[in-house]
C-alpha cells in the first residue's frame, strides 16, 4: 500500500490525514498485514500499472488507468483554480488566453473534465510546470514563478495561511465532483479479490465510518457531500 504526501489526505510530517485513517480501518477490517509506504504519485501509478504495487488510496480513473487498476470509491471531490490577484485572473478564459501565466501541476495528476482540459492546452503551449508535490507549488507560487495552480479540499488548511491567502484567488471549475478511491492493481490483484476489497469500502460508506472519518477533517456538511455522492 502507498501513500502520497497530499494536504489533509496525508501529511508525512505527522504520519496522519484522512487516507491513513482509511488504511487503518481497512488493515482493522480485512485482518491482512499490509506494508505502507510514502512515495511520489508518479511513481505509485509505475508500480500500480506493473503489479509491483496492489494498493493505493483516493485515486481517480480515466481511460488510461482503467486498463491496469481498478477502483472502490469512497469519496468525491470538486477542483479550483488557485491564481495570484495580481495576475488579474477572474476566469478560466482569462487564465488560458494569457501567454504570460503559467500553471503548477503534481508530476501526473488528473483532476475534472475542465481542470484536464486546461492542463493540457497549456502543456501543447510550454506553460506548465510540473513538480513532485504540494509544497513546491505554493514556494512558486508565492514566489510569482507559477501564477495559478489546481488545488482541491484537502489543500484548503494551506490556502487560509495569511500570507496565501492575501495573495490569491480561487475560480471554481464548473465540472461535477470527481469519484475518488482505493485503486487496486489488476496486476497484482484477481477480480475476486478486487471485490472483497470494494466490499470492504462500502461497508465503510454504509455503516458511516467513512463520514466520521471525514469529519475529523472537515466541517460535517462538507465532509457528508463528499462521502455521500
Amino acid at each position: 500500500m502507498a501513500l502520497h504526501d497530499h494536504g489533509l489526505l496525508y501529511s508525512a510530517d505527522t504520519d496522519s490525514g484522512i487516507d491513513k485513517d482509511v488504511v487503518d480501518e481497512l488493515i482493522r477490517r480485512s485482518g491482512c498485514k499490509i506494508t505502507v509506504n510514502v512515495m511520489p504519485r508518479a511513481r505509485i501509478w509505475q508500480l500500480i500499472e506493473s503489479g509491483a504495487l496492489d494498493f493505493s488510496l483516493s485515486g481517480i480513473s480515466n481511460g488510461e488507468r482503467s486498463k491496469f487498476a481498478s477502483f472502490a470509491w469512497y469519496f468525491s471531490n470538486k477542483y479550483y483554480l488557485l491564481v495570484r490577484k495580481d495576475s488579474e485572473v477572474h476566469s478560466l478564459a482569462d487564465f488560458s488566453g494569457n501567454n504570460r501565466l503559467r500553471l503548477g501541476v503534481i508530476r501526473s495528476f488528473r483532476y475534472s473534465d475542465s481542470a484536464n482540459q486546461l492542463v493540457d492546452r497549456l502543456q501543447e503551449a510550454g506553460r506548465i510546470s510540473q513538480s513532485s508535490g504540494l509544497a513546491p507549488l505554493y514556494q512558486a507560487l508565492m514566489l510569482n514563478q507559477i501564477q495559478g495552480m489546481i488545488i482541491e479540499p484537502f489543500d484548503y488548511p494551506t490556502v487560509e495561511e495569511n500570507k496565501i491567502r492575501e495573495r490569491t484567488a480561487i475560480i471554481e471549475f464548473n465540472d461535477p465532483a470527481v469519484p475518488h478511491g482505493l485503486i487496486m492493481s489488476k496486476k497484482a490483484l484477481p477480480l475476486d479479490e478486487q471485490e472483497k476489497w470494494r466490499a470492504l469500502v462500502q461497508e465503510m460508506r454504509s455503516d458511516g465510518t467513512l463520514r466520521r472519518i471525514f469529519e475529523k477533517y472537515f466541517q460535517p456538511a462538507l465532509a457528508a457531500a463528499m462521502v455521500g455522492y
